[in-house]
């Protein structure tokens, strides 16, 4: 059996943020993945400004797709308007697998299905053990599962759904384009550019709302790219679309157990206007790892549940997406099955 300080269930950026930090410290550590790296993430793949700064990103230095837009281009009913606000783009097969191999953590592909506790270490399928275990596997986090379901059971009125496809496209307009609400989505829509002639489109809302209204992603999906194809935004690109899930921030009551942590996804940190979640996860992963070095409280209460720096933005949309009374269902707004819309 491997013994380590510290063991990190998932790669993504809220691990290999607490594994860098981890290893600069000179705690031996190990991150187990079910996935090698570099491995697909279905994810927009939009990052702020404060990520960059958070994750120490030399960005003349970065060797991958790396695309600064300085507007954001918001429709809302008909109506457009463009906010001065630079954000940046990467691929997260490629920004993920950076991150990881910069972190100096040894890296394990290993798929893990059960976690004991032995006071005062924990063990994993037999073949791992430690004194510190991070959970950052995502929504489907086995350490969740383990020790913090009972304690932050996931609210269902918090569950966003996304749908969407990123491919290799020479686009024309450099701007990232934000459709809000649009046939009544309880979310938004994107059109996010990426360096070197690579594309991201999608669809994301708040699951509880759709199926209450008996809706469907896939119908909001079909009709994004409708409209991005009679608009000009997008050509006649095949593409192949697939669905996840997550959660927005809500009340994380509990995210730490003796010596086992729960950081990003698992703990769902999505923020609740825009559902970004590279930031939290980011952040929280630096939190969990100083407190393990420096013992100190390790709480995720300073992370904002907002992206948006504009009170009345991040009212609204969180109004739309969480708070807002769900309509009752209407037959003939029920979309069937394999997403076509009812007339």
């Amino acid at each position: 059996m491997e013994y380590y300080d510290v063991i990190i269930v998932g790669g993504g950026p809220a691990g290999s943020a607490c594994a860098t930090e981890l290893v600069r410290a000179g705690a031996n550590v190990v991150v187990l993945d079910r996935e090698t790296f570099p491995r697909t993430k279905l994810c927009a793949g939009w990052i702020t400004p404060q990520v960059v700064d958070d994750l120490a990103i030399d960005i003349d230095d970065y060797p991958y797709r790396f695309n600064t837009f300085d507007d954001i281009v918001v429709h809302i009913k008909g109506l457009s308007f463009e906010l001065a606000t630079p954000q940046h783009s990467i691929r997260r097969f490629e920004f993920d697998r950076f991150l990881l191999d910069r972190s100096g953590a040894k890296v394990r592909q290993h798929h893990v299905r059960t976690i004991s506790r032995s006071s005062p270490d924990y063990a994993i399928d037999d073949a791992y053990a430690c004194r510190h275990l991070i959970g950052a596997g995502g929504t489907r986090c086995p350490v969740y599962r383990s020790f913090f379901r009972d304690a932050n059971p996931r609210a269902k009125e918090l569950q966003a759904v996304a749908y969407e496809h990123e491919f290799a496209y020479e686009w024309t307009d450099s701007r990232c384009h934000l459709w809000f609400f649009d046939k009544g989505l309880p979310g938004y829509a994107w059109y996010v550019p990426k360096a070197d002639g690579y594309l991201n489109c999608g669809v994301g809302g708040m699951a509880e709302k759709l199926n209450a209204r008996g809706d469907s992603i896939k119908a909001h999906w079909d009709h994004h790219i409708t409209q991005l194809r009679r608009t000009g935004y997008l050509g006649a690109a095949e593409l192949d679309a697939k669905g996840y899930s997550y959660y927005l921030r809500g009340g994380v009551d509990v995210v730490r157990v003796d010596n086992a942590f729960i950081i990003g996804d698992a703990a769902g940190l999505a923020t609740r206007d825009l559902c970004e979640g590279i930031g939290p996860a980011v952040s929280s992963g630096q939190r969990a790892a100083r407190a393990i070095v420096d013992g100190t409280e390790f709480s995720l209460d300073s992370i904002s549940g907002y992206s948006s720096s504009y009170r009345l933005v991040r009212g609204l949309l969180e109004y739309m997406f969480i708070n807002r009374p769900t309509p009752s269902r209407r037959p003939d707004k029920i979309r069937t099955s394999n997403g076509g819309a009812g007339q």
